[in-house]
């Protein structure tokens, strides 16, 4: 009797232990209940759930620097290598709509997609010693501009693309 009473208390204790999780500052999080996702974002703290039946996703909406290495291409048709920052952040109440149609991955699979082909645009209608004057400012602004068009809507907000490293 005292065994499955220890028993008991130690299962309990477990349940309680792992049906909870801790949302930071700068994060939201969705529940995502028998695959479906909740519409409502949970803000910072604790929260509770039913371990058997959902997950709580966290999403940082916080200023995020995602950094990457392109080949990109000039007015001229040279290739400049090029090391760019896409400075974003997640739109808290666009949380569910985000990771319902991006899923986990969404840099990958909604920011990336878009920034490629909008980069090369851009940086297409300049010449290559552009990117290296005055003109790269103007070149950071139009890559930012044209994505917020795209992917505003969609509950990601870019607040700057930096050039940080260009190589002829």
């Amino acid at each position: 009797m005292r065994k499955l009473s220890l028993f008991v208390i130690s299962v309990s204790t477990l349940m309680f232990l792992t049906s909870c999780v801790i949302i930071r500052q700068g994060e939201v999080g969705v529940k995502r209940t028998f695959g479906k996702i909740n519409d409502t974002p949970l803000t910072e703290g604790a929260r509770g759930y039913n371990p058997f039946t959902s997950v709580i996703l966290r999403v940082p909406v916080r200023t995020v620097n995602l950094e990457v290495r392109l080949p990109l291409p000039s007015k001229e048709g040279l290739t400049i290598g090029s090391e760019i920052s896409i400075m974003y952040r997640v739109k808290p109440t666009s949380a569910p709509l985000l990771l319902r149609e991006g899923g986990n991955r969404y840099e990958q699979e909604m920011i990336m997609p878009v920034f490629r082909p909008v980069s090369a645009d851009v940086t297409a209608r300049f010449l290559a010693k552009d990117m290296h004057s005055g003109a790269r400012s103007a070149i950071e602004a139009a890559i930012a501009d044209r994505m917020n068009e795209i992917l505003e809507p969609r509950g990601i907000f870019i607040e700057n693309v930096l050039m940080k490293s260009i190589q002829l």
